[in-house]
């Protein structure tokens, strides 16, 4: 699930592997990750723009697609179903799970994140390319296969407000859970969905944006609530750090369970959605 920098450096001209920068910021960031990109990136990587390998037909910020759309813009970034998937990100441990968790859900597991992302890369004096990634060699021959069980959308969440077969954990910052903070997004309520969890995606990272260890992950999740005899369905604000979550689950060694890609800005956004805070 994690590769160390260590590992991405020796294998970097491998023939099957693939390096993809899945960086994404909030709103008011204001930061173009595809222009930061071209600032200074991992040699080889392509940009893997969330945005855009999305389903534009929503109003939703980077719904997951079809998965016709996903394989076609995937292969076109020069990935094939053979293929080793390297996601990074920017910040270190951020939006790259995303990345990771989408190839998954469309059906290849032959796929990581990078553990410390650009900034462990940059740190340790690796070198970087900039510009724009030329276009790939040859086009890939990526096959996707939706595993429908690692999606939840609205009606799934609604109905397991009456059911409780499942466990949401919500990825965002306190504050932005218990209602006590405002959302990034301009006139989305803060608060969560009824009987969710809160475990802040940032809880899983050491200082330097790397993941804790198993162990220590296994005591945050426990923490929260999560053991693994429960089903578990992460969310967060529109589905990135959502990922982290399910990510640290796995390299824990839990069952990943599911992602609600709509998260909390699609469920705020109901009139008639029960809404809980504190």
């Amino acid at each position: 699930m994690l590769i160390t920098t260590a590992w991405l450096a020796e294998h970097l001209d491998d023939p099957g592997v693939r390096i993809l920068d899945a960086s994404f910021y909030l709103p008011a960031e204001k930061t173009d990750p595809g222009a930061v990109f071209a600032q200074g990136h991992i040699p080889g990587a392509r940009f893997f723009d969330i945005e855009t390998i999305a389903d534009v037909e929503t109003e939703l910020p980077h719904m997951v697609p079809s998965a016709g759309r996903f394989g076609r813009l995937v292969s076109a970034l020069g990935v094939s179903s053979t293929d080793f998937v390297v996601f990074y990100d920017q910040r270190g441990i951020f939006s790259a799970p995303r990345g990771w968790w989408m190839m998954r859900l469309f059906g290849h597991d032959h796929a990581a994140v990078l553990d410390g992302g650009l900034p462990k890369w940059q740190a340790e004096g690796r070198a970087v390319e900039v510009g724009a990634a030329p276009p790939p060699a040859a086009k890939g021959a990526f096959r996707p296969q939706l595993r429908a069980g690692r999606l939840r959308g609205l009606g799934d969440m609604i109905d397991n407000l009456a059911t409780g077969a499942e466990q949401v954990l919500d990825a965002r910052a306190a504050g932005r859970f218990d209602g006590s903070a405002p959302e990034p997004r301009p006139g989305l309520p803060s608060g969560h969905i009824p009987g969710a969890r809160s475990l802040p995606a940032s809880e899983l990272l050491t200082a330097d944006k790397t993941m804790l260890p198993p162990v220590a992950l296994r005591a945050r999740f426990e923490a929260a609530g999560i053991d693994g005899s429960r089903p578990v369905v992460t969310s967060c604000g529109t589905g990135v750090s959502a990922a982290v979550l399910t990510l640290g689950m796995a390299v824990a060694g839990l069952p990943e369970g599911a992602l609600y890609d709509g998260s909390w800005t699609e469920w705020a956004l109901q009139p008639d959605t029960p809404k809980a805070r504190a």
